[in-house]
């Protein structure tokens, strides 16, 4: 595989839509199940799934031999990064509103847009840089900081902020690994992570003797034993699975293609989705807060894509196909 950058933003662009859309399932999902299975478990059955339909994709992208790699540590690292992203986000969503749970993870846009000048050489621009502080703030805001009244309130409300770190360092290393990685190949590794991980969790943590006693939910989702699924349960097992493998295989996808600072804007649109299915399964309405900041948020993401779109645009005259950087 060539180790020269893969410069495709449209199919990069649609990869992270779809991806998202993935992802805002699956977050539906796994709150809809948190108040009767520990995430671990959650996490080990979706991947295990997920791995199925993820060799499907490297059958069509060249068979088992693209799995070998010559990096290891760098997956690895990849690997436990996206899992301690999972693990942080889905300890706020069995507590906080899914909508606001999302909104305080939306900061990982931002921070992989700022990663990408250091670590990937990418140039961002003083106006670009000048919305993504506008999309802090909108974070901020959303957060709503003065109505946490309670320590245990304000650190269940970082838990999405730390989560959108180690998020925001995995897909970095997503762009610079996807040089020479097929996307397929990346998601095996994610889901093999996830598998290895959640298995040691249960053989560690399985029978719930560390729950017992703790009055935190979001630490009691993490720690409380294993059950077998209800019959009506398994479906919606599946539909994790489903998402595990479109997730993995699409972000990897999008960030092989493209620029990380031109598709990251699109995560934005996990934000309407999240809040979405919080009024439709929840009852979970949104704060004015809340609104005032998904209007930053989203406008600073727009401003961030089109002026670059415009910084690239191509001279009169001279025909590109859309998108072409």
């Amino acid at each position: 595989m060539s180790s020269q950058p893969i410069n495709r933003p449209g199919m990069g662009i649609l990869f992270i839509c779809i991806g998202i859309l993935a992802i805002s399932v699956n977050d539906l999902l796994i709150k809809t199940l948190s108040g009767g299975y520990p995430l671990h478990q959650m996490v080990f059955v979706r991947s295990a799934i997920g791995l199925l339909f993820t060799l499907a994709f490297v059958r069509m992208e060249g068979g088992l031999r693209i799995l070998k790699t010559n990096r290891p540590g760098l997956h690895l690292m990849r690997g436990l990064l996206v899992v301690l992203a999972n693990m942080t986000f889905y300890a706020a969503v069995a507590v906080l509103p899914l909508g606001q749970a999302t909104a305080l993870f939306f900061v990982a846009p931002l921070f992989i847009t700022l990663l990408a000048i250091p670590v990937l050489g990418e140039k961002v621009g003083a106006l670009r840089l000048g919305a993504v502080i506008i999309g802090f703030l909108g974070v901020v805001v959303m957060q709503e900081p003065w109505a946490a009244d309670t320590e245990t309130a304000r650190a269940v409300m970082l838990l999405p902020v730390a989560a959108a770190a180690f998020y925001a360092v995995m897909q970095v290393l997503t762009r610079r690994l996807g040089m020479t990685t097929a996307a397929s190949a990346l998601a095996v590794y994610i889901q093999g992570t996830f598998l290895v991980i959640s298995a040691l969790f249960y053989l560690v943590a399985g029978d719930g003797r560390f729950a017992e006693g703790v009055s935190n939910e979001s630490l009691v989702f993490l720690l409380r034993a294993w059950v077998v699924p209800d019959s009506g349960d398994w479906l919606t097992f599946l539909g994790l699975g489903l998402c595990a493998g479109g997730v993995g295989y699409c972000l990897s996808a999008a960030y092989r293609m493209a620029n990380a600072a031109t598709i990251a804007p699109f995560e934005y649109i996990g934000l309407p989705l999240a809040i979405l299915w919080g009024w439709l399964f929840f009852g979970e309405w949104p704060s004015a807060a809340t609104w005032a900041g998904c209007v930053l948020i989203i406008g600073s993401g727009l401003f961030v894509f089109l002026r670059e779109q415009k910084r690239k645009a191509p001279l009169p005259g001279r025909r590109t196909r859309w998108g072409r950087r």
